[in-house]
């Protein structure tokens, strides 16, 4: 190499051909770049700027007067205090964190179970496990709407199964009692979330080398012994996944609980994502509503990235947590 080639300044779109033309390595580089537009337009205007503009709002007294008269004076923080500051707001969050512990311990220990059953062939095992899955590809508001009916007080199937069995005084208003209501609309989406849970926990499972639990089972493990001392230690990696995904999708959950309660009876399913949407819809408060929306968004972002963090741990020791 001369001493003008070591001098020369590097091309930063790669290696040309002496005739000055970029390589084909060079000019795929280039038009990986012409993708990137489309993609970044898309998170602008979907993503980027709705979250900005209800940040915005936040910080803003927005009324339905003041939309309409363009009146929309800056208040700083008040929003967020008149939101902390209301009792049905921390109502709200003590009825969200008892739906999502409900469904999330129901769904991963069914969706645990049912993962094990599937994990081993038997006759009908891929029929039945596509018929489970049709109750997470509904429409939420098809499945709420299917379990009001389900529950209906006078002409619900539960009551009229429990009547068949000669049960029929459990027979209750499931749904318009405030003491059962929060029960109802659990059961409903444990019904929806079963299937996400069994598919990622299999997905797991059918990782775990076989020959381990044959080795066991040869020192004298009996099945349990090989569940707690083999399966739970190589499952807790999918499980933490699991259990996060569930969290940021139940904590948010909107369509099921409106479409079975609205939020009711006397506020006894009202979560938090009901009460975001009644402050803005009902009673027009946009800027405590807006509010309360990024105050429910932080839970969600903060469990993924906590997420994301685990994830980026794992690859950077390589699969050891």
């Amino acid at each position: 190499m001369t001493a003008r080639d070591r001098t020369a300044p590097k091309d930063p779109w790669g290696p040309r051909r002496r005739w000055g033309r970029p390589s084909p390595s060079a000019r795929l580089r280039r038009a990986a770049y012409l993708f990137c537009p489309p993609g970044m337009t898309f998170l602008a205007l979907f993503l980027a700027y709705p979250l900005f503009y209800n940040v915005w709002t936040s910080l803003h007294d927005v009324r339905l007067s003041a939309l309409l008269g363009g009146d929309q004076p800056f208040n700083g923080l008040q929003n967020y205090r008149a939101t902390v500051a209301d009792p049905s707001f921390w109502h709200s969050v003590r009825l969200s964190v008892v739906f999502t512990l409900g469904s999330l311990v129901l769904q991963f220990t069914i969706g645990f179970a049912l993962a094990l059953l599937f994990a081993r062939p038997f006759p009908l095992n891929g029929l039945l496990r596509s018929l489970l899955l049709v109750a997470w590809l509904l429409p939420p508001v098809i499945s709420g709407t299917l379990f009001r009916w389900l529950l209906d007080a006078e002409s619900g199937a539960y009551n009229a199964l429990l009547s068949a069995v000669g049960l029929s005084a459990l027979s209750h208003d499931w749904l318009t009692d405030p003491s059962t209501s929060m029960a109802g609309v659990v059961f409903a989406n444990v019904w929806v979330g079963v299937p996400f849970n069994m598919l990622l926990l299999l997905v797991g499972l059918h990782t775990i080398d076989p020959e381990l639990h044959e080795a066991a089972a040869i020192d004298g493990a009996d099945a349990w012994q090989r569940f707690r001392r083999i399966t739970l230690p190589l499952m807790r990696p999918v499980s933490v996944t699991v259990l996060l995904l569930g969290l940021v999708y139940t904590f948010k959950v909107f369509d099921i609980v409106f479409v079975m309660t609205g939020g009711g009876p006397v506020d006894a399913t009202r979560v938090l994502s009901l009460y975001v949407y009644e402050v803005f819809f009902r009673f027009f408060r946009f800027g405590q509503g807006a509010a309360a929306g990024l105050l429910l968004l932080a839970v969600p972002l903060l469990v993924g990235g906590c997420y994301v963090w685990r994830l980026r741990r794992e690859e950077a020791t390589g699969g050891a947590v």
